[in-house]
């Protein structure tokens, strides 16, 4: 993506090194401003881009680098938005609620640096999926459609992916990205769609994710084995017997 739309050269710069892949080190042409990427709170090409218009800014007003490398780490974003709610079972969980269009799902999955059980769904807007399918292939271990009516969803990936999965609560949602995932990965609420057809809003919908997830981390510390019972009509469908 290009997010250029003006006629500063340094924000030219700074758009077209969006278009780079991500490196080890965080840099903002026409400044000495660098750090660790590794240290910055925001992921994702498209907050990078972000970060580097406040920098700029901060640096045509006389910031020094010290106080801007710690605003970027220590920044908070808003809940939602690529949250990262826990680890457990070694799974890293993300809750991005917020996404209720293709676009913002792209960024996401984008974002994302390990393997990725994806759990989407909800009302379905009319999305065109075909800029995800690349995504997809290379980083979804396990597609998790989480609505009342998945149909549009599965028929979408059907072919761009074997393990797909329906399922009508968060709670269930949860146990078959722990079922899929595998240490190591992420497992991420980033759904693509309206979220009225379960929950109230996308808010409800994140804190419902975040709410099972500590939940279920409370019962694990107190030692109670949480069932995995999955309905057979939910089990995924293995797209290689379909030849």
């Amino acid at each position: 993506k290009h997010y250029y739309n003006g006629n500063n050269a340094a924000i030219y710069e700074v758009s077209m090194r969006a278009l780079e892949q991500e490196t080890s080190e965080f840099r903002v042409p026409e400044t000495d401003f660098e750090m660790a990427a590794t240290a910055l709170v925001l992921k994702g090409r498209h907050n990078y881009f972000n970060m580097q218009c406040a920098v700029l800014a901060a640096k045509k007003l006389g910031v020094n680098n010290s106080l801007i490398e710690k605003a970027l780490v220590s920044f908070v974003n808003e809940p939602h938005r690529l949250e990262s709610v826990i680890t457990m079972n070694k799974l890293e969980f993300i809750n991005d609620s917020k996404a209720t269009n293709v676009a913002a799902v792209f960024y996401a999955l984008e974002a994302m640096t390990k393997p990725v059980v994806w759990i989407v769904g909800g009302v379905d807007k009319g999305n065109d999926y075909t800029q995800l399918f690349d995504l997809v292939q290379k980083k979804v271990r396990a597609i998790v459609c989480l609505g009342i009516d998945n149909s549009r969803i599965q028929k979408a990936f059907e072919k761009e992916h074997e393990i797909i999965v329906e399922v009508r609560s968060v709670e269930e949602a949860i146990k078959v990205a722990t079922l899929y995932g595998e240490p190591g990965d992420a497992v991420l609420l980033s759904p693509a769609c309206a979220s009225f057809d379960l929950f109230k809003n996308y808010i409800d919908r994140g804190n419902k994710f975040k709410e099972v997830l500590m939940q279920e981390h409370k019962m694990m510390t107190e030692g109670i084995q949480i069932s995995l019972n999955i309905n057979l009509t939910h089990n995924p469908v293995d797209r290689k017997s379909d030849n």
